[in-house]
């Protein structure tokens, strides 16, 4: 068995490396053209893909998924629209390859020019959103990257049929299907075996729980971009604009808590805690959030429950919420360093001082000021969509698109320069 997951493991490398050579042929346009036909699929093939998507959503609920899990799982016309919308983002996006990053000319007549390569092939192991499964394949083809799909049992149909989509619209313009491949029944061992290859993929993405993304980090020999949990504070601040904090917590709370860029941890400065706590507990609760507090807020919002130490570290992905008053800008600047997770932070301020010092000391990928931590995410950054999310600091940072789906080489040319 081993054996033949070796040789399995070998030939998808294989495919995905003849594949990789042969968009480095594509032009702009082709790509385009393919990726067009993919967002008319994606609309016009709605009603199959949710039918697909039901033969999961059963399956989950059968097997007993969180309400967190079902809901990252599920698609529905309006999130299958919202994914067509994402492809034609990325149609409009000029790939960076080819960009010049650095010129030189030396001397002694030599040239040097530092350019955007594609990365060649990566593997991307993901779980529960079948949208992922779209999202990768566009960056991936647009920035002529070759992709490894391992996508979770729970969204078995949904992702199956989104690859038979993708391969769809990749022969329309007679482009090597192999470009994206999804990986079947024996996914797991697969790609333990393709990680572990060091000569295999260029780059390894894991999205999902924290446990599995420690799991493929400790078992690549590959660069793995990662992030373990999105731990994400609100920060209220003395000189908040208040009317306008509420509507703003309440959203990155309650919009859709089961995501990585949703509040956590809310934090308030004691000037305002009086103020502000009893609205926005009121507020929260109405909502259905179950907030645990400090013994302040537990004071200011008697159904808050009492929060632990461990609270301050939680990734809830659900409709739970840790509240802490703060003295200072000082103290909620050293809480989040300290507690974070550095995917994203939030400042709510009409203080410029207390605003550029947020942005400037607190350590994360993305530092929201008066906007709700929700705004973290690839499409809203104008990258069409995104690849993953690092909290890393080399080589992408932060919702990861087109961009971070290169690297770069150096181009030397001259005249028969010749060095002495």
């Amino acid at each position: 068995m081993n054996e033949k997951i070796k040789s399995t493991a070998d030939e998808i490398i294989r495919k995905g490396r003849v594949a990789s050579r042969d968009l480095l042929k594509l032009s702009e346009e082709d790509c385009n053209q393919a990726l067009q036909k993919l967002a008319t699929l994606l609309e016009q093939r709605t009603e199959s893909i949710v039918a697909e998507n039901q033969k999961d959503l059963y399956s989950g609920k059968t097997n007993g998924l969180s309400e967190a899990l079902l809901d990252r799982l599920a698609l529905n016309p309006l999130r299958i629209s919202a994914i067509a919308e994402g492809v034609r983002a990325v149609i409009s996006l000029r790939a960076p390859l080819g960009e010049e990053l650095s010129y030189y000319e030396s001397p002694k007549g030599i040239t040097v020019k530092r350019v955007r390569v594609p990365l060649g092939l990566i593997c991307i192991i993901f779980e529960s959103r079948p949208n992922v499964t779209i999202e990768t394949a566009i960056l991936a083809l647009k920035s002529r990257n070759a992709i490894i799909l391992k996508g979770g049992k729970e969204a078995k149909h949904s992702n199956a049929i989104f690859a038979s989509l993708i391969h769809e619209a990749l022969r329309s313009v007679q482009l090597n299907a192999d470009a994206v491949q999804l990986l079947g029944d024996d996914g797991r061992q697969i790609v333990s075996e393709i990680i572990q290859k060091e000569d295999g993929v260029d780059l390894v993405i894991p999205r999902g729980g924290e446990s599995l993304i420690r799991a493929i980090s400790a078992q690549s020999r590959v660069p793995v971009l990662k992030h373990y949990k999105g731990v994400c504070h609100v920060y209220v601040d003395d000189k908040a604009d208040l009317c306008k904090a509420l509507p703003i917590v309440v959203n990155a709370k309650c919009q859709r808590p089961s995501v990585c860029n949703a509040m956590e941890t809310l934090l308030v400065h004691s000037a305002i805690a009086e103020t502000f706590l009893p609205k926005v507990g009121e507020a929260l609760l109405a909502k259905g959030v179950e907030i645990r507090g400090d013994n302040l807020t537990r004071a200011l919002i008697p159904d808050a429950l009492t929060a632990s130490e461990e609270d301050w570290k939680e990734e809830y992905l659900s409709l739970t919420l840790a509240i802490k008053v703060v003295e200072s800008l000082d103290e909620a600047i050293a809480h989040v360093n300290r507690y974070g997770s550095r995917h994203t932070e939030a400042i709510l301020s009409e203080n410029e001082e207390a605003l550029h010092r947020f942005a400037t000391e607190v350590d994360a990928g993305s530092v929201m000021l008066n906007t709700s931590t929700r705004f973290a995410d690839g499409f809203e950054y104008g990258l069409g969509a995104e690849l993953g999310i690092s909290t890393d600091k080399l080589h992408a940072r932060g919702p990861m698109g087109l961009e971070g789906l290169t690297t770069y080489k150096w181009i030397t040319s001259s005249d028969g320069a010749i060095r002495e």
